[in-house]
């Protein structure tokens, strides 16, 4: 009897590898593709191309304004580029413009945020809806209409608001109210406010409803109150996103022109009460001025809108690098 062990046989030589997916080698050079991917590129560049641009033309008529001042382009308190000599600076605008939007961001960004967590995590779904459909339709409504609005319904109804702050914090000097009509920066942030408010809520809603479900749900187990969720799982997913709508809401705060010139007092001074009337805002004195103003003038008017051309990029720049940097502590990376 053959007792000898036989070795167990050499597994068969690897064949040829199998060809690629030739069906999957196609889809990434279809023609569909390629006209998708060049639409999609050449709407990149053109973008960049329009907001180079922009900035040439601003630039350029900027610095034929700037070479005829005969003042401080940046600290004069004087708009008058048809005189002779002409004499203007921004220093009012800037003031007026970045003040008013401090205001409505103020009142404006906690307000929306409560408004988005109520209608995502508190109210009830038949409840939920009508308060959402009526801050879509306050989104809608054109900028004309919030002027007549604050200036026949807001304005005169401010006395007692006015009253009360110089009552109590008139001793600050920053909301001393000499009896004035109330048509001043403060006025002007709580109409933005309102202007601002559904952007930075309906922004917030959506991202507050993509927190993930488990996260919530574990937060419940572990024996959390609807706060304490909202405060460990909620905002810090949303905080990103709630800047970003932010952002909006300030860049729409920042470039608003009609409703604030129908609010506003306009004056070249700086008060130091926010109740006092006067100041003004880059959009509001291009809008203003812009049919009277002579070629010298359109041209200083071009040069204000530069910077708030400017104050705008600045902006947008420093709220991609705090989302940038908060992006690590967000719950969208769990």
């Amino acid at each position: 009897m053959d007792t000898t062990t036989q070795k167990p046989a050499a597994p068969p030589a690897p064949g040829p590898a199998a060809p690629p997916d030739t069906r999957a080698a196609r889809g990434a050079t279809r023609p569909g593709d390629r006209i998708f991917l060049g639409l999609s590129r050449g709407s990149g560049i053109l973008v960049l191309v329009l907001m180079a641009a922009i900035a040439a033309f601003l630039t350029y008529r900027a610095s034929l304004a700037i070479a005829a001042d005969e003042a401080n382009f940046f600290t004069t308190f004087e708009w008058n580029p048809s005189g002779s000599p002409p004499e203007f600076g921004i220093a009012v605008l800037a003031f007026g413009t970045v003040v008013s939007s401090v205001i409505a961001m103020v009142v404006a960004v906690p307000v929306a945020v409560a408004i988005a967590l109520f209608i995502t995590h508190y109210a009830p779904r038949r409840l939920a809806g009508p308060v959402a459909y009526v801050i879509d339709l306050l989104a809608a409504v054109p900028s004309i209409v919030y002027g007549l609005w604050g200036a026949l319904v807001l304005v005169p109804h401010l006395d007692g608001l006015y009253g009360w702050l110089d009552d109590y914090l008139g001793w600050t000097g920053i909301l001393d109210w000499n009896d004035g009509a109330p048509r001043s920066l403060f006025t002007v942030g709580i109409l933005l406010a309102v202007m601002i408010l559904p952007i930075i809520t309906n922004v917030s809603r959506e991202v507050f409803r993509q927190v993930p479900r488990t996260h919530e749900e574990a937060a419940l187990a572990l024996g959390a109150t609807r706060w304490e969720v909202v405060r460990m799982s909620v905002l810090p997913f949303g905080r990103s996103g709630v800047i970003s709508a932010s952002m909006l809401g300030l860049g729409r705060a920042l470039g608003e022109t009609m409703a604030v010139a129908m609010v506003l007092s306009p004056s070249f001074t700086i008060d130091a009460s926010l109740l006092d009337p006067g100041g003004g805002t880059f959009a509001q004195n291009i809008a203003s001025k812009f049919n009277e103003a002579t070629e010298t003038g359109r041209d200083a008017l071009i040069a204000s809108g530069l910077v708030l051309f400017v104050i705008t990029l600045l902006v947008n720049g420093a709220a991609r690098l705090i989302i940038a940097r908060r992006k690590e502590y967000s719950g969208a990376n769990a």
